[in-house]
């Protein structure tokens, strides 16, 4: 059962269970307990397991840890610390992992000090970078606290001689619950999780996670499954302890008629100033490049403030995923020096590695989340009873309104909710064939271990069959593609166990869930002219046009690492070239937009005046004069000239250019909806018309570009929420995203191997071996295990099937409106609809030049409309 804890312990309650060493200790360097201590340091004590959320910096960790080392210096003081593993605590990055060490190692030669003796509690940090003979020692002398990551804990569990090591765990704490929960990895954890329970039966369950929703749900995938019933489960939720200073910044007054050169201008001065009025500052971009030309033109414009030191560093840093590790551990470790006045970052400093003290936060551009807003200005103000300070810099006016949304959601508690993938099939079998190497096991226990995972627990026995019928080699004719038994399975007995000598090398040398990224080579013919991310290539289908080195291709097919384009195009870019690398709007942030906009169209429709509309908007939204004075004009525009979309109506605007038609979308339900939604549309309108369309999407809506105009009526008669599955099937069913996620599936299954016989198989042999294997499952059923569960990934993961069904049946119902006009300017909120490919032809300058006239055009046509 889940039961939030509403009161928390007290300071007394905590003190009696303290050793003398450890209170002396702990009140030598602090001088109180936190919150999240109040709340939680009694329950671990208790063995109950427990989901501690707290923003970052609110001594999460060492509220995990106090009790663990509480209890070990007691014992060692007895007499009885054993040679054993008492704790595992778990983190998704390497980095964490070398932090939390320190910060354990540190506290005890400190309690030791006090005790005037060595207490012998050993802290070991187990990765993929430990050296054998780190490892070799570790099993002479076992770690009282093991820290890893999840894929090395799978390993462990099934080495022979270090899974005894663990039979008797008495804790699991789960740092950064929130970054792993929602992907695959989190997925690994959970079976990874219940094979630890398996072995250490009372093991007691500790979850760490930054702003989070539904805490309830993260904390049945941090406890599981037991008899059926999930286990018990306390939930902290001092999520929102720390004082927030948000604020939503404009550079400029008017956003629409201000030149790109000013707007850049007076971007990096406000940036420079903020830096400047503060000690460290921290800038999150959404993108890799983005991060690269702010540290480039901060230092080319701005070379006294952030040109070389007297020492000869850089008081400038740039933090992401593309540099190497070296680069980022130094400029992390010159930030904790305090050397470094600013650093850039895409996504890479979001999770709760030590970096010292920051003391603001500037998010450039909208982070599409309001968890992820409150995670990232959580970095600053890193202390428990400092505030959490952030400036959101907005430079176009959909960013205006979305992110004085956000901050209102942040303000007012909203959080957006958590997706948390479902009965993986892939990881199912890599983790299957993990058990099957360390132990034999009857197929009936094995099910009910599996379904023990929240991930797992409404698995049908059926798909977890066709999981076994594949690793034990059912299927002969995929042993011409060399796929081989991974396991026995003896369906008289009922029991599995592994096959082969190599089995357990296979095994450890090929876990993970993380899959291979590589580039993709763009070829005009023979001749390569550049190269795109993987993740781009997943966009594209035939006939799109895309932007490389300022000029325009048209994507044909893909051949294993290989995009063939033409270069005969006359018609404008479809997808922006840096679409793969933005964050998605979350759907419930969406949906609060749309209430948003259904309240000022409300305003509109009564007629009420303006200036009661702007305060309307600075109560509601709290944003500056300058910003109450956008929005408001921007919304005014879009009422005069067409109709206001909201939450609970669907604008549908018919636009002809002369050259395209445009059947433009305005459902504001996040990029993952949409993404779904229009493929849906696109496939239902491609079969009406006998011809391929053209899709563009956005956060805010997309376009189906056509060949002629056809009634929405007859679309969504076909488009029904109780279709919508099958009708998806068959529309991504030839696309690269299907392609290349059941790549994925198939390295996670162990399908393809990454790794043989000392051998690496790169990205793009495991490319080629994919599509020749998809053709060979095909043959055998088309709803192959492996298979299904790419088309599952596709639409539950990378796009949001669930939801889109919950908008059609809104549809439906009538509960959403569909509402169709036609216009020869697209209208306002369609700018950055129709024109994001379109505009990406321009240099950024002529871009918003190129906005800004047909701004000009728009507020032309309202003036006509009065008129008359």
């Amino acid at each position: 059962m889940m039961e939030v804890k509403k009161k928390p312990n007290t300071k007394q309650e905590i003190m009696n269970i303290l050793h003398p060493y450890v209170k002396e200790w702990f009140f030598n360097e602090f001088e109180e307990f936190s919150l999240p201590q109040l709340f939680g340091v009694m329950e671990i004590h208790s063995r109950n397991n427990v989901l501690i959320s707290a923003p970052t910096g609110a001594t999460k960790t060492l509220t995990a840890f106090l009790s663990i080392l509480n209890e070990l210096i007691d014992n060692a003081e007895k007499g009885i610390l054993e040679d054993r593993v008492y704790a595992v605590y778990v983190s998704p990055l390497k980095a964490l992992n070398y932090d939390i060490e320190v910060n354990l190692v540190e506290p005890l030669k400190k309690i030791e000090k006090i005790a005037g003796k060595e207490l012998g509690i050993r802290v070991a940090v187990r990765t993929g970078d430990t050296s054998p003979s780190e490892r070799a020692k570790m099993l002479r002398k076992p770690p009282h606290i093991l820290i890893t990551t999840p894929e090395s804990l799978a390993i462990l569990l099934t080495t022979i001689k270090f899974k005894e090591l663990l039979r008797n765990v008495e804790w699991l704490v789960v740092d950064e619950i929130h970054a792993m929960a929602e992907n695959k990895r989190g997925v690994h954890l959970s079976l990874s999780m219940e094979r630890l329970q398996r072995l250490a039966e009372h093991v007691t369950r500790v979850g760490l996670s930054a702003t989070i929703s539904p805490l309830e749900d993260v904390a049945r995938f941090l406890v599981g499954y037991e008899n059926g019933r999930e286990r018990d489960c306390k939930i902290v939720d001092v999520q929102f302890i720390k004082e927030l200073d948000l604020k939503v910044l404009s550079p400029v007054p008017d956003l629409i008629n201000t030149t790109h050169e000013e707007m850049h201008e007076k971007m990096y001065e406000l940036i420079n100033r903020l830096i400047q009025d503060h000690k460290t500052t921290l800038i999150f971009t959404n993108t890799r490049s983005a991060t690269e030309r702010v540290v480039d033109y901060l230092k080319d414009k701005f070379p006294k403030n952030y040109g070389v030191d007297e020492d000869g560093s850089l008081r400038i840093g740039a933090h992401h995923s593309s540099l190497s590790k070296r680069l980022r551990r130094k400029v992390e470790e010159e930030l904790r020096e305090g050397k470094l006045k600013v650093v850039v970052s895409s996504t890479s400093l979001e999770l709760g590695i030590d970096i010292g003290y920051i003391d603001l936060v500037i998010l450039l551009g909208s982070p599409k989340s309001v968890a992820r807003a409150l995670q990232r200005c959580g970095r600053s103000g890193h202390k428990l009873h400092e505030k959490a300070k952030g400036r959101i810099i907005v430079l176009d006016r959909d960013d205006l309104v979305e992110c004085a949304v956000l901050l209102k959601s942040a303000v007012e508690k909203k959080i957006d909710r958590i997706h948390i993938p479902r009965n993986c099939l892939d990881v199912l079998a890599q983790q299957v064939y993990g058990i099957a190497i360390s132990e034999r096991i009857h197929v009936d226990e094995l099910f009910e271990l599996v379904k023990r995972s929240y991930c797992y627990h409404d698995l049908e026995r059926l798909d977890f069959m066709e999981v076994i019928d594949y690793l034990s080699g059912k299927f002969a004719s995929l042993e011409d593609r060399h796929v081989y038994a991974k396991i026995w399975f003896d369906p008289e007995t009922g029991m599995i166990g592994r096959k082969g000598k190599m089995s357990r090398v296979i095994y450890m040398t090929n876990i993970g869930t993380i899959p291979d990224e590589s580039f993709i080579n763009v070829k005009l013919g023979n001749q390569t002219i550049g190269k795109i991310d993987e993740a781009f290539l997943e966009r594209l289908k035939r006939g799109d046009v895309f932007v490389l080195g300022g000029e325009k291709y048209e994507f044909l097919y893909a051949r294993g690492m290989n995009a063939y384009v033409s270069s005969s195009v006359y018609r404008p870019p479809t997808i922006p070239n840096w679409f793969s690398e933005m964050l998605p709007l979350s759907f419930d942030l969406a949906n609060e937009i749309g209430k948003f906009r259904k309240l000022i169209d409300e305003k509109f429709r009564h007629k009420k005046p303006k200036q009661e509309i702007i305060e309307f908007i600075n109560n509601y939204l709290y944003v500056d004069k300058n910003g109450a004075e956008a929005i408001y004009n921007y919304c005014k525009e879009q009422f005069d000239y067409a109709v206001i979309p909201t939450d609970k109506r669907i604008l549908i605007e018919f636009y002809d250019d002369e050259k395209q038609k445009y059947i433009v979308f305005h459902s504001l339900f996040g990029r993952r909806v949409n993404d779904c939604l229009s493929r849906a549309v696109g496939y239902v309108v491609s079969r009406l018309q006998h011809s391929d369309v053209e899709i563009g999407i956005t956060d805010n809506g997309f376009y189906i570009g056509v060949k002629r105009f056809l009634s929405m009526e007859n679309v969504f008669k076909v488009l029904k929420s109780s279709k919508l599955e099958v009708l998806m099937k068959l529309a991504i069913e030839n696309t690269e995203v299907l392609k290349r996620r059941f790549r994925h599936c198939a390295v996670r299954s162990l399908m393809i191997l990454r790794n043989y016989r000392g051998r690496e198989k790169r990205v793009g042999r495991q490319q080629v071996s994919s599509m020749i294997l998809i053709n060979a499952l095909k043959r055998i059923s088309d709803d192959f295990s492996i298979l299904k569960e790419a088309r599952r990934e596709v639409l539950e993961d990378v796009m949001d099937i669930k939801n889109t069904e919950s908008v059609l049946k809104k549809v439906e119902n009538g509960s959403i409106k569909l509402e169709t006009i036609t216009t020869s300017i697209p209208s306002p909120f369609a700018f950055n609809i129709v024109l994001q490919g379109y505009t990406d032809m321009f240099r950024i300058e002529d871009r918003i030049e190129f906005l800004r006239r047909m701004h000009q055009n728009v507020l032309a046509k309202i003036s006509l409309k009065k008129k008359s």
